[in-house]
């Protein structure tokens, strides 16, 4: 089978698995540990999209009424951000799932000699450990995470080092994600982005952002010749 693309980046979160359910556990048993308050699963949803660093530094600030600012310069945030650290690894895999259609659309891609590739801003040591909890791992050629390159997205470096590593052009570089994260990140690498409606865009509708496609489901990128509309 050809293929309309010949490198194709996905999301990780709320793209390929949904994660949050785990990620808002693992932040309630951090506060519980240090007695701080809990916070609700729409909030962590909200809060996905920058990392898992950064998800943290919102959820602190959130119960603590400070600033972003306040909790990253405090003195104890890097011991909360350990014991976070210990919570997450033991929750990957606990309560997330693939979404519909990935494993068997990841399989068909790489049939078609697509190259494929993970770009999330979560953290590298978290992203491989959720990839390993669900045996995605193997179906990737590369895998970029937010600590990977001196710069995350939206800054199109890691899709810019990707056409490289593997000889791609843009006309022939696909996006696929499911936040205004995803698409600013597309845009100013200057491919196309489809996005996915049903991740996690900080409350907004994925319409908003203005993406090439809205696909229901990753089985769109298994149409003949995978059509590029």
């Amino acid at each position: 089978m050809s293929h309309a693309y010949d490198l194709i980046l996905f999301d990780l979160d709320g793209t390929l698995i949904e994660t949050a359910p785990e990620i808002a556990d693992a932040v309630n048993d951090t506060l519980d540990e240090f007695e701080l308050p809990l916070v609700t699963q729409q909030q962590v949803n909200d809060w996905i999209g920058h990392g898992t660093r950064e998800l943290l530094i919102q959820a602190l600030a959130f119960v603590g009424h400070e600033s972003a600012d306040v909790v990253r310069s405090s003195a104890r945030f890097q011991t909360i951000e350990a014991a976070f650290s210990g919570h997450y690894q033991r929750r990957c895999g606990t309560r997330s799932h693939l979404y519909p259609q990935v494993r068997e659309t990841l399989h068909t891609l790489r049939e078609a000699r697509v190259k494929l590739v993970v770009m999330t801003n979560k953290e590298g040591r978290y992203t491989q450990t959720v990839l390993d909890a669900h045996q995605l791992a193997p179906l990737f050629d590369h895998v970029i995470s937010g600590d990977t390159l001196p710069v995350k997205k939206p800054n199109p470096a890691g899709v810019e080092h990707c056409m490289a590593r593997f000889g791609v052009a843009r006309a022939r570089t696909l996006f696929v994600g499911d936040s205004s994260i995803d698409v600013a990140t597309a845009r100013n690498a200057g491919i196309t982005v489809w996005a996915l409606p049903y991740g996690y865009n900080m409350g907004e509708p994925i319409e908003a952002c203005q993406p090439d496609r809205v696909i229901a489901d990753l089985s769109a990128l298994r149409e003949p010749q995978g059509t590029a509309r």
